[in-house]
């Protein structure tokens, strides 16, 4: 909602509101998450696209929503989670 309500308040400004919602991700904060077998292997099985995502997987999302491309998007979160949201 937080996106969509500043959407209201800045889109008459020109000003685009959007968010990026990343699942679970191999980086080097969640390192221990990421070698324990048993939680590695409920993310690969919950998980549609069956792995840990990688920062690198972010890349095109943020560049189209920082592109031209995106100029009439406003008020939205782009789920970035391999599907994860989508077998809830």
């Amino acid at each position: 909602m937080l996106t969509k309500g500043m959407c209201a308040d800045l889109g008459p400004a020109g000003v685009q509101v959007n968010g990026l919602a990343p699942g679970y991700f191999d980086t080097e904060l969640n390192a221990a998450l990421v070698a324990d077998e048993d939680f590695s292997a409920w993310i690969r099985g919950r998980t549609p696209a069956g792995r840990w995502g990688t920062v690198t997987d972010l890349v095109g999302t943020l560049l189209f929503l920082c592109s031209p491309a995106s100029d009439f998007v406003s008020g939205q979160v782009v789920f970035v989670d391999g599907g994860m949201t989508s077998v809830l």
